[in-house]
């Protein structure tokens, strides 16, 4: 049986279960939107479907590891699109990731050994600690440097172990670690503002250049960053995976290196992560010794585009670039955060850049975290439903703001011939805006 309200209750602690099921009133406004009903048109892969199997496994009706149940639960990618059209507020990833939890639970004493061991290592260890993920990120280096990779992508042992297109989706390690070490980057002037920057666990190895630009703008828009060395993983990808446990442990972290950052805002470069941190709040609502504190610093978590967008740019420090540049909408960061004209007012401000609306831009690209590793079928038709859109305007550049997002379009665009297409995150496009503006005229 799920207990809605178990290591993350829904919309308040003291709210009723059935208030909880019972809010979705099943009409449809939600199916249009979800990546996995447009793409199976079948109402069990859809917002509404998945609230009903949920609450008949809450009245025991169906078991919480029937495989139907299961395999609903891991397709749905968390996008979060459905709570950006729903008209009832029905908070459905607060749903979604407690039946989860439950499920990693009862699975539990029946899982392998070595499906245990991949657990502990993947999201306890690389997740978890740092140090493990860089380690691994200098290895992946290696592989991808060494010609290594093209000896093994030669031999076909890929192919023959099933693993080609999860190789394929693995990130080029930066040249260069953005490692936190309690750096200070000061802008020019007077700071306006001091901004804790989050590096990241992923980022801060395989995107080490999505935080130099970031330091670089936010310098530019007056403010002060500082990194501090005791943050963390946010947590995200540990959550979605219903390991809710660990993703506590991983929040409290990031709160305890903010407060002592004696910084303004937490600012975040990757939209997965963003809604992750804005969410502590009703993560550790249950804990008195931190819901309070979880609260005051969701309250200072701002988006990189939000943030920049907010505080401004000077319009004579930006430079022209040429380009036709499509924005991809990040789920995280369009439905979850609700962001969406902060990132399009920034790429409007560059000189002489040409912005093209792709269609679907908000449909999910079917990255998720892990998704295209768990869920590689479903991911690849999503994949390909973006690459189509992304083609349609013929752009030279896709602007998003989210890692996965930049990962997922890269590599269907190289699948479908599409390799002279640039992804870039908006701070990129505005930090190369920033350098042509002090270039000699």
């Amino acid at each position: 049986m799920i207990d809605p309200q178990a290591h993350l209750g829904f919309v308040a602690p003291d709210v009723p279960p059935s208030d909880v099921f019972d809010r979705c009133v099943r009409c449809g406004l939600c199916l249009p939107t979800c990546p996995t009903y447009v793409e199976t048109l079948v109402e069990t892969s859809g917002p509404r479907g998945r609230i009903a199997l949920i609450k008949a496994v809450a009245e025991e009706r169906l078991d919480l590891t029937s495989p139907g149940f299961v395999h609903q639960m891991s397709e749905c990618l968390d996008c979060r699109a459905c709570e950006a059209v729903c008209p009832s507020g029905v908070e459905y990833g607060k749903i979604l990731e407690p039946a989860r939890t439950q499920i990693v639970r009862a699975q539990a004493p029946v899982r392998t050994w070595w499906a245990r061991l991949a657990r502990a290592v993947l999201i306890g260890g690389l997740f978890g600690k740092l140090g493990w993920m860089r380690a691994a990120a200098r290895a992946l280096k290696l592989y991808q440097r060494s010609g290594l990779r093209d000896l093994v992508r030669r031999s076909g042992i890929l192919r023959a172990l099933g693993l080609q297109d999860v190789e394929a989706m693995a990130p080029r390690i930066s040249d260069r670690f953005f490692i936190p070490r309690g750096q200070h980057f000061a802008p020019s002037a007077q700071p306006r503002a001091t901004a804790f920057l989050h590096a990241g666990c992923i980022m801060h190895v395989a995107f080490a250049e999505w935080n130099e630009a970031t330091v670089r703008v936010l310098n530019a828009a007056g403010v002060e960053v500082v990194v501090p060395r005791d943050q963390g993983c946010c947590g995200a990808i540990t959550i979605h995976a219903g390991e809710m446990p660990r993703g506590r442990e991983l929040a409290k972290r990031n709160i305890a290196a903010f407060e002592r950052s004696d910084a303004d805002v937490y600012v975040i470069n990757a939209a997965g992560c963003g809604s992750a941190l804005k969410e502590y709040g009703h993560l550790l609502h249950d804990d008195p010794a931190w819901a309070d504190r979880a609260i005051a610093f969701s309250a200072k978590v701002r988006d990189v585009t939000e943030y920049v967008d907010e505080m401004g740019l000077p319009p004579e420090a930006l430079g022209p670039l040429r380009g036709i540049v499509t924005y991809q909408d990040a789920c995280h960061l369009a439905h979850a955060q609700r962001i969406t004209a902060p990132p399009r007012r920034l790429l409007e401000a560059i000189p002489g850049l040409e912005i093209r609306e792709m269609a679907e831009s908000s449909l999910c690209c079917g990255s998720a975290g892990i998704y295209n590793v768990t869920q590689p079928e479903m991911a690849q038709r999503l994949q390909r439903r973006k690459v189509d859109r992304v083609l349609e305007v013929a752009p030279t550049i896709v602007a998003t703001a989210n890692p996965g997002c930049a990962l997922q379009i890269r590599n269907g665009l190289d699948r479908a011939g599409g390799a002279g297409i640039a992804v870039k995150h908006v701070i990129e496009l505005l930090d190369e805006s920033l350098a042509a503006g002090r270039r000699p005229a």
